[in-house]
């Protein structure tokens, strides 16, 4: 249930539209909006007498909510929720963040290359997987503590934020002192104890799709960080499983409107993971813009051949520069810069 107040309300009248609803037995979440102020119910609203709150002064009408996700949800929470990761660097708002690096870290002068090349050419902050679930359990799982030590000599000698990625609430400790957004992956996202842990900072979260996520439990895995208390969560669509074999996954670019139509949260894409070819990289990234996500996150290798992982979906330094002259003008027919 969500109460809208009216324009102009007291002070007094707000405090008995709380009362009124705490006494249905739920915990009121106060939403202030630029036009609206929004209280939420929080728990079983049935107790609540309907008819009664509509009567009360400074209330302007009273809605049932079906959905399940609350604080994730836009009518809790009208207007746009807008993330920062790093001072003056955000996403949700006008400007669209692209975040940009390799795959996984593999030495110190390729992702600090890397990361000098990406910030020349407009990436505002850095990728790079330093513990990487693999499906085979042969395959390179990643430097672990080492690539994380890798990224941050990395901020120092360009000043990009890090964007890597957590598997374990055993390092959620280490994650929160030495990157600045914690990725958790299509593979964790119903991880709720990790969800739980992460609800307790308030560390910045890019939380990617499961592999065969609907939107509702995407949404929902996002309210399992949002009510521990952490507000700062990022969505993102990296392609969901379907029958189709030639991309590594489907594009699901629809859920970045039905996302932003539901909730309030930030929506990046991911086109790197969810066409697994680097030809199809750029094309995917213009239409995710022209679909309305609030950015990118994109895979660059300086030598995509002999990358350790996933160098088939990996575009070069000279094909992102290229990139982001065409996401620019993309950006700017949708009323968005870079």
């Amino acid at each position: 249930m969500v109460v809208i107040m009216k324009p102009g309300f007291s002070q007094e009248e707000l405090n008995s539209a709380i009362k009124e609803m705490e006494r249905g037995g739920v915990n009121v979440m106060i939403s202030r909006g630029s036009e609206t102020t929004i209280l939420g119910a929080e728990g079983n609203a049935q107790g609540i007498d309907i008819e009664k709150m509509q009567a009360l002064p400074g209330v302007e009408r009273v809605m049932r909510v079906s959905e399940p996700y609350k604080k994730a949800n836009r009518k809790y929470h009208p207007d746009d929720s807008v993330v920062e990761i790093a001072p003056g660097v955000s996403v949700g708002g006008e400007r669209l963040l692209v975040v940009a690096g390799p795959c996984s870290v593999e030495s110190e002068e390729q992702i600090t290359a890397v990361a000098r090349d990406v910030k020349a050419d407009g990436a505002q902050a850095l990728r790079g997987g330093a513990f990487k679930p693999r499906t085979s359990p042969y395959a390179f799982q990643g430097m672990g503590y080492g690539g994380l030590d890798l990224l941050e000599k990395a901020r120092i000698a360009t000043g990009l934020p890090v964007v890597t990625e957590l598997m374990s609430t055993d390092d959620i400790d280490y994650f929160v002192e030495h990157v600045d957004v914690i990725q958790i992956g299509a593979r964790n996202m119903q991880n709720f104890d990790l969800l739980k842990r992460l609800g307790k900072t308030t560390k910045p979260i890019l939380l990617k799709r499961g592999l065969s996520a609907t939107i509702e439990e995407w949404l929902m895995s996002a309210e399992y960080i949002l009510a521990g208390g952490n507000p700062n969560v990022i969505l993102c669509e990296r392609g969901i499983r379907t029958f189709e074999t030639f991309t590594r996954n489907t594009l699901d670019l629809s859920a970045v409107l039905a996302v932003k139509r539901q909730s309030h949260l930030p929506v990046m894409v991911d086109p790197s993971h969810a066409s697994g070819q680097a030809w199809m990289v750029e094309r995917m990234s213009l239409a995710a813009i022209a679909a309305g996500a609030d950015g990118l996150i994109i895979e660059v290798h300086n030598d995509p051949v002999h990358a350790l992982c996933d160098g088939q979906q990996s575009i070069t330094p000279a094909q992102f520069k290229d990139l982001m002259d065409r996401v620019g003008r993309v950006a700017e027919c949708v009323g968005r810069t870079i």
